[in-house]
């Protein structure tokens, strides 16, 4: 049987994150496993208060020998880029909404390296002070997240595939924005599909697909999971809740 674990989309908020690595420890002693990988979906930043303390726990741990692997999302893209390519506009969003949006949260992301009250009516100025303000080791973590991860039964990405699109034929573009057409596809997609990206009350099994953003973005909380097989168990302070197909 193959286990793993896996981390919704955490969007700054470290006390969650630890408090969701302290749930997946009670559950490694519990069974006896030290092992299984933990799987962390993307967007580790934006929104909440501390990004820079997300990015520097994972990298760190990671580093240190931990057994975690940690996907891309739409959010970390958007972050690096804008530190590191002033000329790139992600194709998804609309001219008028920059890196500094409030829809976005990268102000929350800024303030979180020391930069204050960041706004797109300086976004030059404010470009400038994040590449001096965010440590270099920070923007090649994000560089190199890899967009997906397999592991037996389960396929691990950020916001979804392209439904009847071969897994090495898939675009970025699609394993970190897509909703449509992939959210309504019904299909099996061979592999069980965890993702986040698409925020919801509660992780949702849809047979196909496993949805485990559960709004931590938005103040919600932040769902961990374990996996066995094609199973899937929340973890939370009382144990494992068994998560049924709809």
């Amino acid at each position: 049987m193959t286990r793993s674990y896996a981390i919704g989309d955490i969007h700054g908020q470290l006390a969650l994150l630890q408090g969701a690595h302290a749930l997946i420890e009670a559950d490694r002693r519990a069974c006896r496993d030290m092992d299984a990988p933990v799987v962390h979906l993307g967007d580790l930043v934006d929104r909440g208060p501390d990004s820079a303390g997300v990015i520097r726990f994972l990298r760190e741990g990671i580093a240190g020998g931990a057994p975690w692997i940690v996907l891309k999302g739409n959010h970390d893209r958007l972050f690096e880029r804008f530190v590191t390519t002033p000329d790139w506009r992600d194709p998804r969003m609309n001219a008028e909404i920059t890196y500094l949006h409030p829809l976005v949260g990268g102000a929350a992301t800024l303030m979180s390296y020391g930069l204050f009250r960041p706004t797109a009516f300086h976004i030059k100025r404010v470009r400038e002070d994040a590449r001096a303000a965010v440590p270099p080791q920070d923007i090649a973590f994000l560089q190199d997240l890899p967009l997906l991860h397999q592991r037996g039964e389960v396929l691990f990405v950020h916001a979804g595939i392209r439904p009847g699109i071969p897994l090495e034929q898939q675009q970025e573009q699609d394993l970190l924005w897509i909703r449509d057409p992939f959210l309504m596809d019904t299909r099996d997609h061979g592999a069980l599909v965890v993702h986040g990206h698409t925020a919801i009350p509660a992780p949702t099994h849809y047979r196909n697909r496993v949805n485990i953003d559960s709004r931590a973005g938005y103040d919600g909380p932040l769902t961990a999971v374990v996996i066995e097989g094609r199973k899937i168990f929340v973890l939370t302070p009382a144990g494992r809740v068994a998560l049924f197909p709809l």
